[in-house]
């Protein structure tokens, strides 16, 4: 599992960029932002991890681009005015099949749950003898991921829009088939 991999840094934060402006925070206080992109990033994060899962997979995909946005805006409608602007330039790290996974998880708590677990269970153990900088949760499921897996009232709040199932359908079907086979699910309900 690639996990932490410096590779898939620019496909994270530009993943993580497109969701928090297609589905913005509830209110424009600078706490509300920060909570509404600190899940889509939990969210982007398993899912490039899920996505490119070996350290190969992250070397290759910063070579040759993850494809960029232009599906995606065009998808619910945030198209730029100017896509060859010198500010839209992190559009081309985007990757369509990351931001529909993780559509996919913030709209359904289990599917989620199914691929944390995936990573957690993925990520070889450390080969030195240092502590992991956040310890694993009973369960082993690592504490990284509290905000996507189990947030709260004000986490809930700060991201209505990002985890309205309804209003993130149009990008979760997108890949929600491909994520679904990868995770061994056959049928996942929607929940809320």
């Amino acid at each position: 599992m690639a996990g932490p991999s410096v590779e898939l840094s620019p496909v994270i934060a530009a993943s993580t960029h497109w969701l928090s402006r297609a589905y913005p925070a509830g209110t424009p206080d600078t706490i509300t932002h920060t909570l509404s992109e600190l899940q889509a990033r939990q969210a982007v994060t398993v899912a490039a991890w899920l996505r490119y899962p070996t350290e190969m997979d992250a070397a290759l995909v910063a070579i040759a681009g993850p494809g960029g946005s232009a599906v995606l805006d065009w998808r619910v409608g945030s198209e730029p005015d100017d896509e060859e602007a010198e500010e839209e330039g992190w559009r081309t790290w985007v990757d369509e099949v990351v931001v529909s996974w993780a559509a996919c998880l913030l709209a359904n708590p289990m599917l989620a749950r199914r691929g944390v677990d995936a990573v957690a269970a993925a990520i070889p153990p450390s080969r030195d003898e240092r502590p992991r900088p956040l310890p694993r949760r009973a369960g082993g499921l690592p504490n990284e991921f509290r905000r996507l897996l189990d947030p709260d009232d004000r986490d809930r709040d700060a991201a209505v829009l990002l985890r309205h199932p309804d209003l993130l359908e149009p990008v979760a079907s997108m890949h929600r088939d491909t994520l679904h086979y990868l995770l061994g699910v056959e049928q996942v309900e929607h929940a809320v």
